[in-house]
């Protein structure tokens, strides 16, 4: 039986090697948190809340989860019993929300115990796939020939999907651009909910396009709002932010807000949360898939072992940590190679953290 003794958090900032940028906001940097658990024995976990800086995405900025981390979610693990990581949640019931900082908490209790138990983590939320599918996701680039190169370069990568990030005003042409230059190439796109639904024939155009979805096109809270416009489309409307709790996602699925839930650990709460809102998803006859948010190795590798469950069928947002960090904080780092990502086979997350690079650059840390 596992009693986290020690919970340490460490804020870091990494260099992207590319410019992001969404309808909402550009990044060069990211500043994620890492959380390292221990037990009595020595044993350690990792686990990683990759909540933005800014509270253009969600309400839960890094501030924010450093707080709720040291106030409430970390002293409530310290010391508590529990016999499998499915039961840790339970222990911040009475902590309405937070989903970026208890899925940080939640990874690290389940790569803890996966590592005691000798079991992979894929294996151990019941994946069985050697190797997983990844797509990319393209920011919105200045012009559409820098966009084309961009798409170019990871076609020819083998990346098994093209997402792009899309805008008022940054739309229509940049897809049919992508669309007439790879005319077979899976592709989907990605509105962050930045239209509203008087704005709709933006969709009735990209209805032409043959796109695998269309991802969050309104905002969060417009559940009708999406039902009525997947009733109107042929391609399958995408929920991502509309979804972040399984009461959200139980809605969804009765109104029929759309056909295809992109499940993000780090946004639902962790992998025990994702991996009921698979099941519930796939059973009511949906397609998942594994977003992302440009997590560090730790949340990455989160990521994959997810993805290995049998309903994640499209392609992940799991690229290579080198597309977006030159130097990540796993050993080894996370590759894909002809646009599939292995699944490790060593026990917990499958790779090691880089602690001593941890330490150096964290620009905060905290011990409960």
């Amino acid at each position: 039986m596992p009693r986290v003794t020690t919970v340490e958090a460490f804020r870091l900032s990494l260099p992207l090697v590319h410019a992001f940028q969404t309808s909402s906001h550009r990044k060069t940097h990211l500043e994620h948190i890492l959380v390292r658990v221990a037990d009595a024995d020595g044993a350690v976990g990792w686990g990683e809340i990759a909540s933005p800086s800014d509270p253009y995405y969600c309400s839960e900025t890094v501030d924010i989860c450093w707080l709720t981390l040291q106030r409430y979610l970390a002293p409530a693990l310290r010391g508590a019993d529990w016999d499998h990581p499915a039961q840790v949640r339970a222990l911040w019931k009475r902590v309405r929300g937070h989903h970026f900082a208890k899925a940080g908490l939640d990874i690290a209790c389940w790569d803890l115990w996966s590592r005691a138990a000798g079991t992979p983590l894929a294996r151990a939320l019941g994946g069985d796939r050697r190797a997983i599918e990844a797509g990319v996701s393209l920011g919105i680039e200045p012009t559409i020939d820098d966009l084309l190169v961009q798409v170019g370069r990871y076609a020819a990568e083998g990346y098994r999907r093209i997402k792009l990030k899309i805008a008022p005003g940054w739309d229509v042409e940049p897809v049919r651009a992508v669309r007439a230059a790879h005319p077979g190439l899976p592709l989907h796109v990605d509105a962050n909910g930045a239209y509203g639904e008087d704005q709709s024939e933006v969709f009735t155009a990209l209805d032409r396009f043959g796109l695998t979805m269309i991802e969050q096109p309104y905002a969060p809270g417009a559940l009708a709002a999406h039902a009525r416009l997947q009733a109107r489309l042929e391609t399958p409307v995408c929920l991502d932010e509309s979804v972040d709790d399984l009461d959200q996602l139980d809605t969804a699925l009765e109104l029929g807000a759309g056909r295809v839930l992109n499940i993000k650990v780090s946004r639902m709460g962790g992998l025990t949360v994702a991996g009921i809102a698979h099941d519930r998803a796939v059973e009511a006859g949906w397609r998942v898939w594994c977003g992302g948010m440009h997590e560090f190795g730790v949340g990455r590798a989160a990521n994959v072992a997810i993805a290995a469950l049998p309903g994640f069928t499209l392609p992940s947002d799991v690229s290579g940590s080198d597309k977006y960090y030159a130097h990540d904080v796993v050993e080894p780092p996370i590759r894909a190679t002809e646009g599939r990502v292995p699944v490790p086979e060593t026990p917990g997350l499958g790779h090691e953290i880089d602690e001593p690079l941890v330490r150096r650059l964290a620009s905060a840390t905290l011990t409960v």
